[in-house]
């Protein structure tokens, strides 16, 4: 038998030979769900798709989610894969809305998404596009800002709060002396307006550059090679563009000193060494979203409103939806146990059937083995009919001696065998030996019948009288 090749599934599964535990930093880092919940429609779900991309790596890139599936489906799993926190995507007539919620008991936040564009459109717009694999093996670096300003009440302020809190617990966290340079190349910024309190989402890829050296000696720095042919020396063209190194606004935009920086640790890019000064500048990748905070609840997507931006309830109303909701919950809790209960009545009846029926299983198959010898095999109860005794009680006089001579006595049909005892309607051939005997029955049932075909038949009569002839009958007539 020929060695047996190996599946592209076990050739891609990289960790089918190694150890099952993963690394604690992993395991303590913030993992996610991004899905959405019922009819969105294709931009609201390539919208879900930038957004689960933009998450990697902690987050289940090939989710796959069934519209029977419910929040307690992910809750369930959600504690063995280590996943915190959970995005969904919703739509109504109002617009699209995004729910961010927390596992295992909440809270949740949910946001107006007011207006988003896709990662596709995003890039399109862009004159030179970075895109590329490696920048989404890590984690991408959160930037807030507009969170920390003085609230105008005390809800405000709560609502503000666990905001930031929230967001920032959805990504891992940095030890500002351990972290490796290298491994930062993308951000997240969130720019909170005060004045109308909207937030800005914004995806981008960091980029470093190596600052104070001339166009062309960045060309030859990164590999490129410039197209000479217009110069008589390589000397005439770096000459010439020192001259017009910074030409563009970006380009001059990026070179403010603010943008500059030393770099402490080597960086995978060519023309960048430590202890010199780089250039950081940003591309976006999408997607763009435009956030509205409108709910805070306390469970995850269910329980109390702790926060409402269009809907205020006095105390009384608060109480009285309190109230009820713990109504509900002891009722739940009630129908649970009565549940329970049922079913271990079920079990326990089941098992006692169970008992019972390998009891009597035993006693039977000890009955068996406890016959005399010669009876094993012989059926315990039988039924026999003499046909001769049951003609002698039906008719009242004996059959003739040559009646019964071939049947003979026979068992009831249907009887410990449990067959029917209507006879077959199909006709049978007649036997060369049976066609000359006039006396021969098929059988008891052919004899039953024939017995009550003579006892019940009855002469009806009828009058009959001649053509023509007319019964008179005298009318009465009232007066």
């Amino acid at each position: 038998m020929g060695r047996r090749r190996k599946g592209r599934a076990s050739r891609r599964n990289l960790g089918a030979g190694a150890s099952s535990e993963e690394n604690a930093e992993l395991v303590r880092a913030p993992h996610s769900f991004v899905v959405h919940r019922g009819a969105v429609g294709r931009s609201v779900q390539e919208l879900t798709s930038d957004f689960r991309r933009m998450m990697e790596p902690f987050t289940a890139t090939n989710i796959k989610v069934r519209p029977k599936n419910t929040v307690k489906d992910f809750a369930h799993v959600a504690g063995q894969l280590h996943v915190s926190h959970m995005c969904a995507f919703t739509k109504t007539a109002v617009g699209a809305y995004l729910k961010v919620g927390r596992f295992p008991r909440g809270p949740t936040l949910t946001f107006r998404v007011h207006d988003y564009v896709l990662a596709r459109d995003v890039r399109s717009s862009l004159k030179r596009q970075i895109t590329y694999q490696k920048q989404y093996l890590n984690a991408p670096l959160l930037i807030m800002n507009g969170f920390g300003e003085d609230a105008e009440n005390e809800d405000e302020a709560k609502s503000r709060q666990l905001t930031s809190s929230m967001f920032q617990n959805m990504f891992p966290s940095i030890n500002v002396t351990t972290v490796k340079v290298n491994s930062i190349r993308r951000c997240v910024l969130l720019n909170r307006d005060p004045n109308t309190g909207l937030i800005d989402f914004r995806h981008y890829t960091i980029k470093v550059i190596p600052a104070g050296v001339s166009r062309a000696v960045k060309k030859l720095v990164r590999g490129k090679v410039p197209n000479l042919s217009r110069y008589d020396d390589v000397a005439e063209f770096l000459a010439r563009g020192g001259a017009g190194a910074v030409t563009s606004d970006s380009e001059a935009e990026n070179e403010e000193e603010a943008s500059k920086v030393t770099l402490t640790q080597p960086v995978s890019s060519r023309g960048n060494a430590p202890s010199q000064q780089s250039s950081v500048r940003l591309a976006e990748l999408g997607p763009r979203m435009t956030l509205d905070l409108v709910k805070i609840e306390e469970g995850l997507l269910e329980g109390e409103i702790l926060y409402h931006k269009l809907v205020e309830k006095t105390e009384e109303e608060k109480r009285a939806i309190r109230m009820a909701r713990e109504k509900r919950q002891k009722e739940k809790e009630k129908r649970r146990r009565e549940q329970n209960l049922n079913v271990k009545r079920k079990e326990e009846i089941k098992q006692k059937h169970k008992e019972k029926s390998l009891k009597g299983m035993k006693t039977l198959k000890k009955m068996k083995e406890e016959l005399p010898e010669g009876f094993h095999g012989v059926p315990q109860s039988s039924e026999e009919d003499n046909d001769a005794e049951w003609y002698e009680k039906e008719v009242g006089e004996k059959p003739d001696k040559d009646m019964f001579d071939e049947v003979g006595d026979r068992k009831r049909r249907g009887g410990a065998s449990g067959r029917s005892r209507i006879p077959s309607k199909r006709f049978k051939k007649k036997s060369a030996d049976s066609r000359g005997s006039d006396k021969t029955f098929a059988g008891r049932s052919s004899v039953k019948r024939t017995v009550k075909r003579k006892q019940n038949v009855s002469i009806k009569t009828k009058k009959f009288r001649p053509m023509g002839a007319k019964q008179s009958r005298k009318k009465k007539t009232v007066r």
